[in-house]
């Protein structure tokens, strides 16, 4: 049996001996005729139970109940009366302000004992469960910090092209991933993928997608290569799991972007103009259940002054009251805002922050941004 410390507080010294009498054998007793002087015990003593008359002189068991959980949380409070007016309410008092059990003197000797052992055994269940909670906690910081580090600078120029990326999961574990490359002069690979749920098994698929994303280097990120390359890597994976993204290759030598979008929302090209080219479908989501997937490579033109703005369902999808942010606005935002990347990212979030009130995001939130005016012929 753990031996414990129990503070009792009661203004009857036979009490304070009795129970002395029944638990000192098995447990360290501070008894206290004071509601003042037990909370000045309590907090050099650091009992692990209290057992406390409800009439008290400075203050009642239900006050000092709540002082002493102030001075700590986990202290298991025994409440005990030997009135015999307003018992129920004083049950419900009891059961209200969580105590954890209420007794009426005078009790059995067997009663009290098992009380207190019942304590005992409650606060090593929790007391394990806040050790197996913080492990859990330790190793979900762990994965964040990994899955952080597949992720690049959210800032980048690379082969003149201007990129901008804002992500912001909703829980420790996302699944959303951005990630671009230079390919070769004047040429740049991007992506945005949104794996299916949360979690430790939503931050294994963002990895192999990672993973298929940068072993197509040697496919020059050809997106066609990129999407087969995901399929193939979570086709292992339970049926219910899939994946959706886009995959472009821009080419600012050429003026042209090649792109396949497995099954994603979020992706539109604001022209040099300001028309918006909606970067549509052009196959189904990757998934283990899904045998057989075709997608087709498209082309589009990349006039100078375009901006590509790739996003997850998270953005387009922040409800409020039944309502969803929708496309629509995040394409207004796109077309008022092309002219920098980063300030559009900026007020694509506060705009669904505000749809929103506020609220912390249900899910994640990922948009990926690219700009640049090379054309052919530029050194």
């Amino acid at each position: 049996m753990t031996r414990a410390r129990i503070l009792v507080v009661d203004d009857e010294p036979a009490m304070l001996r009795g129970v002395e009498r029944i638990l000192g054998g098995d447990h360290d007793i501070r008894g206290s005729l004071s509601s003042i002087e037990a909370l000045s015990i309590a907090r050099e003593f650091r009992p692990h139970i209290a057992i406390i008359d409800i009439r008290m002189g400075e203050m009642d068991g239900f006050e000092l109940m709540n002082e002493l959980k102030a001075i700590d949380e986990d202290v298991q409070v025994i409440l005990m009366t030997g009135s015999v007016f307003d018992i129920d309410e004083k049950l419900s008092r009891a059961i209200r302000e969580k105590a954890f059990y209420y007794i009426s003197k005078p009790f059995d000797r067997q009663v009290l004992l098992t009380l207190v052992d019942r304590c005992l055994e409650l606060r090593a269940v929790e007391e394990t469960n806040r050790m197996h909670v913080a492990h859990l906690e330790s190793q979900l910081a762990e994965v964040r910090a990994f899955q952080d580090s597949m992720l690049p600078p959210r800032e980048a120029v690379p082969e003149g092209l201007r990129i901008c990326a804002a992500y912001q999961p909703c829980v420790e574990v996302a699944g959303d991933l951005y990630d671009y490359a230079a390919v070769e002069s004047g040429v740049v690979a991007l992506l945005v993928a949104d794996v299916a749920g949360h979690g430790a098994s939503a931050a294994m698929l963002t990895g192999i997608v990672k993973s298929a994303f940068r072993s197509s280097y040697a496919d020059r990120y050809d997106p066609l290569a990129v999407v087969r390359r995901v399929s193939e890597g979570i086709a292992a994976f339970e049926s219910h799991r899939f994946v959706t993204l886009i995959c472009a290759r821009i080419s600012l030598t050429d003026a042209s972007v090649e792109y396949v979008n497995a099954g994603h929302e979020g992706g539109l090209i604001v022209s040099g103009g300001g028309s918006i080219i909606p970067l549509e479908a052009t196959g189904p989501l990757i998934s283990p259940a899904l045998q057989g997937l075709k997608w087709e490579r498209c082309s589009v033109g990349w006039e100078p002054g375009s901006l590509m703005l790739l996003y997850t369902d998270g953005v387009s999808e922040a409800a409020e009251a039944g309502e969803i942010f929708g496309s629509k606005r995040i394409n207004s935002a796109a077309r008022d805002g092309a002219a920098d990347a980063g300030e559009l990212l900026r007020t694509i979030l506060n705009e669904v922050s505000k749809f929103t009130k506020g609220r912390p995001p249900e899910d994640d939130m990922t948009l990926l941004a690219a700009q640049g005016n090379r054309v052919k012929g530029d050194n």
